[in-house]
Parts: structure tokens; sequence; C-alpha cells
């Protein structure tokens, strides 16, 4: 290993640093609860549940319904994470399809993947774009530095403005009024 290359600990630390920037930057565990949601709707019709010696299977009629939300649960998923500006388009779809689960899949996955798109697509809805933190770094680790702040020093002192009252208003004896 020479001098001039990077040991695996600081790719592995470059590495977490560009996951963590790309996650910032994004609806990230909007998705994936969207994601993981869409896995026990679509796993759960077509399962043979084994409980000792008894085979449960949970085929249904709507086994294709079941399907294909749990599909366009993935999809949505994965559109939050490479498309966040159309989050709250995904993330009202992921909750009406989480509500269409309940009725059409085996209550939703039994309630587990109904549970993790409704949050999915609640956390999507209210996701917004961070301005503070390590979201403002680009992948290639610069950041970019604040804007300098006016030293108290440098500037130029204004005249303070005269006191009010009867006091400060000499002209005032004189006949002239000031405006």
């Amino acid at each position: 290993m020479s001098a001039e290359s990077p040991g695996a600990r600081e790719r592995i630390g470059h590495w977490r640093q560009s996951f963590r920037v790309w996650r910032g930057q994004r609806p990230f565990w909007a998705g994936l609860l969207t994601l993981l949601g869409g896995l026990p709707i679509a796993y759960f019709p077509y399962a043979n549940l084994t409980v000792g010696q008894l085979t449960v299977r949970m085929s249904t009629t709507a086994g294709s319904g079941s399907l294909i939300i749990g599909v366009l649960l993935v999809v949505l998923g994965l559109t939050m994470w490479f498309q966040p500006l159309v989050r709250i388009f995904a993330g009202v779809a992921a909750l009406v399809l989480g509500m269409v689960s309940l009725v059409v899949s085996n209550f939703g996955g039994f309630l587990i993947g109904f549970l993790l798109a409704l949050f999915g697509g609640g956390l999507a809805v209210a996701w917004g774009p961070g301005g503070t933190g390590h979201a403002k770094q680009r992948l290639d680790g610069y950041a970019p530095e604040p804007a300098p702040k006016p030293d108290e020093g440098d500037r130029e002192d204004a005249p303070e403005p005269a006191a009010a009252g009867p006091a400060a208003d000499d002209d005032s004896r004189n006949g002239r009024h000031r405006a």
C-alpha cells in the first residue's frame, strides 16, 4: 500500500459521507418504509405458511390485485428515492394503495404492509428538502462557506439622530421649525 492511496477506512468513510449526503437530499425513510410495505402485501397471498404440521395457504381470488398493489408500492418507494420531486404524488398514491390493501390483500399483509405503506406515504407527503447539515454538501465533500459577517469596526458610524423633545429642538425658539 503506497502513501498516496487511501486505505480501506478512508474509502468507507468517504462512501458513508456520500451516502449520507444522498440520503439527506430525498425522502429516504419514506421510500424505504413504502418499499418494505409492498413486500408483505405481495408475498402473503402466494405463500404457504406452515404451523407445525398444518400448512396454511393464503391464496385468494384477489391474489393478482395483491401482487399489483405490492409491486406498485415497491415502485413508489423507489420513485421517492430517485425522483424526489414527485414525492407528494408518490406519498398520496402510497397512502391510497395502503388503504386499498386492507380490503384486497389479507388485511394489508396482516397489517404489516398496511402500516408500513401508511407511515411511508405520510413521511413522503410531510418531507421537505432541508437547508442545514449534510444536505448542503456536495458529493465531492465540498461544503459552501457561509457568507462573511460584516465587522462592526469596519463600518462607518452614522451620526446619531438628535434626541426628541423641547430641549433638543433649539431651532424652534428662533421661529423655525424642523420638518
